[in-house]
């Protein structure tokens, strides 16, 4: 009876496996919206603790996320076009600087004879290409509103996504209380000590992580900023979103804005700037923000958020990239679950008595010495 009972809840298993696969594009408004659902309770709960209903303070959130993508879309993004702008203005010039200059000085450097850097045919493919930020754009958009499957997956993100956002946020605690109704009752405790420790893991690192790349993001814009480096913006919202590894987003934002700066100041002192912006914030990451937003909730290895990125990506698509992380997370409760299980059974533990010794093998036993006789 067992036995047909896991055959059958394997076939079910592999069943809305591949069902989940073909369904994959309809479904990605729906676990988009669950993400936000999820990441936006928290926030609601505690508005109702201020004695504010369910749906005003759903509505509160909806406008705080709405006045978010507002200010990105009205004030960030025009900020980077104009960087972008005045950075292939000054393309001519950084051509000239590596040609006369920086190219020279590394052959010399590195005793070495360079090739032939066409470095005005490279300025001129650049500016080509490029242009304005403003024809970029134009150029994106043509191209990618060139497909009309396109032009549907984004009309209807841009209508469902929000609408089963509100409705799921607004009926999220009915949800997950209905759910816990459906658990067998004899597998209710371990059920619910698997689901609060994977929501430990995927909030801490989800909530606590996004809080700190978006704090890391804005330290080094305004740093960079300060410095008058162009493409300070860009450069250090980057930064901010990889730095969800460790040191990733140290390594290659001080990369980009130490190239950066030698364009732009064709000289090494501005770089003892970038190190200190990059060292500041390394230091208030440290000091401040993940033991506060973080702390040790979480249990995500950066290489296995890397995989399970770049896994999910592959097999599923977009969709695939939304679920990584929190099929990461459970999988990664699961498997510490099953170890604490492993290591408390009887075929982890040493409880069998040790084996006789052989015989044969066996020492023969010391004789006493003998005694002196009496004289």
């Amino acid at each position: 009876m067992r036995n047909s009972n896991a055959l059958f809840g394997l076939a079910l298993l592999l069943f809305a496996g591949f069902l989940f696969y073909l369904l994959a594009p309809v479904l990605t408004p729906f676990f988009l919206a669950t993400l936000l659902a999820y990441l936006g309770d928290p926030l609601v709960d505690r508005l109702q603790r201020w004695r504010l209903s369910r749906t005003t303070a759903v509505v509160t959130v909806f406008c705080g996320i709405f006045l978010f993508f507002a200010l990105i879309v009205l004030v960030v993004i025009p900020a980077i076009g104009g960087q972008i702008d005045r950075v292939v203005g000054k393309l001519p010039n950084y051509g000239q600087w590596l040609q006369q200059s920086a190219l020279p000085r590394l052959a010399a450097l590195f005793d070495i004879t360079p090739g032939e850097f066409r470095i005005d045919d490279i300025i001129a493919a650049i500016k080509d290409n490029l242009g304005s930020s403003a024809t970029l754009l134009k150029n994106v958009l043509a191209k990618v509103t060139g497909s009309a499957n396109w032009i549907i997956s984004f009309v209807s993100y841009l209508v469902l996504v929000p609408v089963i956002t509100f409705y799921m946020l607004r009926d999220w605690d009915a949800m997950v209380a209905k759910t816990a109704e459906l658990v067998p009752r004899k597998a209710i405790g371990t059920v619910t000590l698997l689901v609060r420790r994977s929501d430990e893991v995927l909030g801490g690192f989800l909530r606590g992580q996004l809080l700190v790349m978006s704090g890391l993001g804005l330290i080094y814009a305004i740093g960079l900023t300060a410095l008058g480096l162009d493409m300070a913006i860009a450069i250090g919202i980057f930064a901010g979103l990889v730095s969800f590894v460790p040191y990733l987003g140290l390594i290659v934002g001080m990369a980009l804005a130490g190239g950066m700066a030698l364009l732009q100041f064709q000289d090494v002192s501005h770089l003892v700037g970038v190190v200190a912006v990059f060292c500041i914030a390394q230091a208030i990451e440290g000091m401040v923000l993940t033991p506060k937003f973080v702390g040790d909730r979480i249990g995500l290895h950066p290489v296995a958020v890397l995989f399970a990125v770049l896994a999910g990506g592959q097999l599923f698509g977009f969709m695939g990239v939304l679920l990584a992380l929190p099929a990461a997370a459970v999988i990664n409760v699961f498997l510490g679950y099953c170890k604490q299980h492993y290591l408390q059974s009887d075929v982890y533990a040493d409880d069998d008595p040790a084996p006789p010794e052989d015989p044969e093998n066996e020492a023969a036993p010391e004789l006493p010495p003998p005694e002196n006789p009496e004289p």
